[in-house]
């Protein structure tokens, strides 16, 4: 008696282990459930990715009265030889002026451009990169070009 009864119990036990492990199988017991429309993960939104706006115009932060010494903005005998005064499409320098071309980059606060230059009775292209890292108290251009002089200018705002 005692051997049938620890048959039984061992048979009792395998088959509640049985049973648990079947309720956490990932399988369903019944029939296999098909999703409905509803279960269904909605696809996601495409998202046009813009490319950065370029700008028009020369920036608002970089168009003013700019001088590369202080007498350049307080000269009153119009010999302010470092006054770059700039409007939306146009650089006045003391002996010449360039007129906007195509924008190759810019942000609100830089620009890089093709300018076309007159001045003295000669005529050249540049290209100008300005920008104002400090939003409009200073100014740096960078001219690049066959006729273009090395390095950078850097401007204050005229007040």
């Amino acid at each position: 008696m005692m051997k049938i009864g620890k048959a039984l119990g061992s048979t009792v036990v395998v088959s509640i282990f049985a049973l648990a492990l079947a309720a956490c199988s990932k399988e369903p017991a019944g029939p296999t459930a098909q999703p409905t429309e509803e279960a269904l993960p909605e696809p996601a939104a495409s998202v046009a990715i813009e490319p950065a706006a370029v700008p028009t115009a020369i920036p608002a932060v970089l168009q003013g009265r700019w001088g590369i010494v202080d007498a350049d903005c307080t000269s009153t005998r119009g010999d302010a030889k470092g006054l770059l005064t700039i409007d939306a499409d146009t650089l006045k320098f003391y002996e010449s002026a360039a007129t906007l071309g195509a924008i190759q980059s810019g942000s609100a606060s830089a620009l890089k451009a093709s300018f076309a230059f007159t001045g003295e009775g000669q005529s050249w292209n540049l290209d100008v990169a300005l920008s104002s890292p400090d939003g409009g108290k200073t100014l740096i251009r960078k001219d690049t070009g066959p006729d273009a002089a090395p390095g950078t200018l850097t401007y204050k705002k005229c007040p």
